[in-house]
């Protein structure tokens, strides 16, 4: 090969490897510039229970690398001291939405929004023991009870939907005392309402048993009932709605007896009878 030839070869190798070297650095100091520090954020150092109130021992810090959730907590002392309003578990970091705010406690009532009430309602065994209801589900209020006025007294008790799509904030036990004052348990769930619903509510605690009924929490749907009486239980089909349909009156009509017809026979002496009926058939 021409000594010119592989001059020109070995010069074009040592510029391309002081390009490439080059590029390497610029590209490697761009991408380090563009890297983020780690942020050290707030978090739960073991799981918390919705309403507990912050202690320092509640608390750790970790860190995260790229975006940090929004309303994180950089700082212990904002978060001591505030109740939580949502269940924490270990390692999660701390937002401003899982705490009440600053000063209002710990407790259920922090967890209630602003123009939001907590209504008490009492419900039975099933309902309460069996799990049927927990904190953050979604229920129908239902009433049932004998409504004044004498044109109602006809189909006795009747149920109808009170409340639709309303949240329970918690559900547990409590010791209230019966009509000899002895104490009893009795199973409370705490919904969530606006003041006009907690006033419908109180008074039909008092006035109807209530009934809680479990729904989708993605079925926001208001469904549209006109409820119904007992004496729609016992209809024709089992309607479940809609009022009682009169009574078929059915008539028995009366055939006429059939005529008898009477035909003698005469065989010399002897003399015999013998009926046939209208229709035909020989008796």
């Amino acid at each position: 090969m021409n000594r010119r030839l592989m001059m020109i070869l070995l010069s074009a190798f040592a510029v391309a490897i002081v390009c490439s070297y080059l590029v390497f650095r610029v590209v490697g100091n761009r991408l380090g510039s563009v890297q983020q520090k780690p942020t050290r954020v707030v978090a739960a150092a073991k799981n918390i229970k919705l309403g507990t109130v912050l202690r320092s021992a509640d608390l750790t810090t970790v860190d995260i690398s790229g975006t940090v959730p929004k309303g994180a907590i950089l700082k212990p002392a904002d978060a001591i001291g505030r109740g939580v309003v949502a269940d924490l578990y270990e390692g999660e970091p701390i937002v401003e939405n899982r705490l009440a705010a600053p000063g209002s406690g710990g407790g259920l009532a922090a967890t209630i929004p602003d123009g939001m009430r907590a209504c008490a309602v009492k419900v039975d065994e099933v309902v309460g023991v069996a799990g049927f209801v927990t904190p953050g589900m979604r229920v129908d209020v239902l009433i049932t009870g004998n409504p004044p006025g004498p044109t109602n007294s006809t189909q006795g008790s009747q149920v109808r939907t009170l409340l639709q799509n309303i949240q329970v904030l918690s559900a547990g036990t409590d010791i209230q005392r019966d009509a000899e004052g002895k104490p009893q348990q009795v199973q409370v769930v705490n919904l969530l309402v606006t003041p006009e619903q907690a006033e419908v509510l109180s008074l039909a605690s008092n006035e109807t048993k209530i009934q809680l009924v479990l729904r989708n929490p993605l079925d926001t749907k208001l469904a549209k009932t006109s409820g119904t009486g007992v004496s729609n239980l016992f209809q024709e089909g089992n309607s479940p709605v809609g009022p009682p349909q009169p009574a078929k009156v059915i008539r028995r009509v009366r055939k006429p007896a059939p005529r008898i017809y009477l035909i003698e026979v005469f065989n010399g002496s002897k003399r015999s009878e013998t009926k046939f009926a209208s229709h035909g058939e020989k008796e």
